[in-house]
């Protein structure tokens, strides 16, 4: 045999050896990435089984099992976004997890929901999600390997599933919600506002998941490429009843049905929240989200309602936006853990802090032993010519003033945006820059600053039109001038809204949460404007009904700072 052949058998034959060996070990190896306890189980997977609903429904789900014969408990998986990698990216991940979960001892059943991938049924979001699920637990106690012991795990809408049957099936134990929140009202509508951006993005990836279902990898990838370019159109176009077609080429239900039903105390919302409310679930719940993900603040209200009902959940959120954590060695690390916990009786594998925060800026861990933890509040009041300081101010400052045009809104720039490509923390420099943007920034700090909790803003405000939104974001700037924002939040000024006789309001602006410590020698800023489009609806500074506004007129807005009038941001101080 030639020599250069020779070479090249023995290269093709340690490669060979290698490969065999990381296929032999993959698993040992993925236990080390992910943090996990070693495996224990090859694992037996059954697929297309088939799941009567009450109505005659059928729904599609696999069957992941330990090879094994034993007693196990079983995790519940339900999701939109597909079971399996033939179905779309995201099933790819399905099957991660639950070969996971399994290879430690539990029976796991990935479903797809009414109306998507493999089940029958029209998909209608959150509304037959809790009669379904109780139909699969109904189901499940029929199968002769079912034990009675369920546990549920899944981000976003994998995770309002788990809200939406716990509260009426004993058999659900153990609840691992990530990023996502109970109450989908609030979600859709974040301070009365529409999330246009959310909505769009969602069906196109609903529609687009789908459409590419059969077609090659590379279409599929190429969805995520485009999917910004693609949306863009509907985010500009009127009224925003007609951006479904413009977004997917067809109406969509579920986002006219949305549009239909715009206030919290319309009988579809209210019928979904008394049927799903979590105050009344008897599982023990994890949440874990993001300091960057569009749930957070719903995240947090469920973990202040499980904790006012006397139940002790745990708590983690880390510096992710919702991308981020669709698969990560803590969402399925910690939730191996709960589920260990209690339906396994293995708590030695819980941490002792019940509740676990990243620290921003710091890039650190805190433990604590609930949320939010004791804090001093500080105000920081705005000043002229931009200033942010501590002391109140003591004299008559002229306002700071700015328009702002709907025609060409200010746009969402970062932050708690549902999107792979634009959410999370970024340098605001050239967001700043714009005239529609007032920013107030104090001195360089001589100390760090370490702020846990709540943050918000009392604006004392007036605009030349009935209905106004105000926008504030916090910034850290570092000492090369970068601004990266931190957190932020909205209000919608309304035509009944009170004010006094020089047409001024006091408002306060809900910033939600944030753990974060601003370094010495950084300075902290404050961002106010009055649109972040498309993640809040822009205002058509009109009284239009929004889901049929057409016309756009521009606002002329007025922040004041005086004595009289002391607009302050309220920082959580961390003691």
């Amino acid at each position: 045999m030639p020599r250069r052949t020779s070479r090249y058998m023995s290269i093709l034959a340690l490669l060979g050896m290698f490969i065999f060996i990381i296929y032999r070990l993959h698993r040992r190896i993925i236990a080390l990435v992910f943090r996990l306890r070693q495996p224990q189980h090859r694992v037996s997977v059954q697929r297309g089984l088939r799941v009567p609903m009450s109505d005659g429904v059928q729904l599609t789900a696999d069957h992941y099992s330990p090879r094994r014969p034993g007693s196990y408990p079983t995790i519940l998986i339900r999701s939109p976004y597909g079971r399996h990698y033939q179905d779309s990216l995201f099933g790819i991940t399905m099957m991660f997890v639950a070969h996971r979960f399994a290879e430690r001892g539990y029976n796991v059943i990935v479903q797809d929901v009414r109306g998507r991938f493999g089940s029958g049924g029209k998909f209608l979001p959150y509304i037959n999600e809790k009669a379904d699920g109780l139909a699969t637990i109904e189901w499940l106690k029929r199968q002769p390997w079912f034990d009675g012991r369920v546990g549920m795990w899944g981000a976003s809408y994998l995770g309002l599933v788990q809200w939406a049957l716990s509260t009426d099936a004993p058999e659900v134990k153990a609840l691992v919600p990530i990023v996502t929140g109970a109450n989908p009202y609030t979600i859709l509508f974040p301070d009365g506002a529409f999330d246009l951006g959310l909505a769009v993005r969602w069906l196109s990836i609903l529609h687009d998941l789908q459409d590419t279902r059969d077609k090659p990898l590379w279409r599929r990838l190429g969805m995520w490429a485009n999917i910004e370019r693609r949306v863009q159109p509907a985010f500009d176009t009127v009224p925003i009843i007609e951006s479904d077609r413009e977004a997917v080429g067809q109406p969509v239900e579920f986002y006219r049905l949305w549009l239909a039903h715009t206030r919290q105390d319309d009988e579809m919302w209210r019928a979904f929240l008394k049927h799903n409310d979590i105050s009344r679930t008897r599982a023990q719940a994890h949440l874990i989200g993001g300091w960057y993900d569009f749930f957070l603040r719903a995240l947090l209200q469920d973990y202040e309602t499980l904790r006012a009902r006397g139940h002790q959940p745990y708590l983690t959120i880390g510096m992710w936006n919702h991308f981020e954590m669709t698969l990560n060695d803590v969402d399925l690390r910690e939730g191996l853990a709960w589920c260990d916990a209690h339906l396994k009786n293995r708590h030695s594998a819980l941490r002792s802090d019940t509740v676990r925060v990243y620290v921003m800026g710091a890039r650190r861990w805190r433990g604590m032993s609930s949320w939010p933890p004791p804090a001093n509040e500080t105000a920081f009041y705005l000043t002229g010519a931009g200033g942010l300081g501590d002391a109140p101010p003591m004299n008559s400052v002229a306002p700071s003033r700015y328009r702002y045009d709907p025609n060409d809104p200010t746009p969402a720039f970062a932050g708690a945006i549902f999107s792979p490509t634009l959410a999370g923390r970024r340098d605001n420099r050239r967001m700043e820059a714009r005239d529609d943007v007032l920013t107030f920034t104090t001195p360089p700090l001589d100390s760090p600053l370490e702020i846990i909790g709540y943050v918000r803003a009392h604006l004392y405000v007036a605009s030349s039109r009935c209905s106004a939104d105000f926008f504030v974001r916090l910034c850290d700037v570092y000492p090369d001038g970068a601004s990266y924002n931190v957190c932020d939040g909205l209000f919608r000024l309304l035509p009944d809204a009170e004010r006094d006789a020089d047409g001024i309001a006091r408002v306060t602006v809900d910033m939600w949460a944030t753990a974060h410590e601003f370094r010495r020698g950084h300075r902290i800023r404050v961002q106010v404007s009055s649109g972040a489009h498309p993640r809040w609806l822009r205002n058509s500074g009109t009284d239009q009904p929004f889901p049929q506004a057409i016309t756009f007129e521009p606002a002329d807005q007025t922040i004041y700072h005086d004595a009289a009038h002391p607009s302050a941001l309220i920082l959580p101080v961390y003691t």
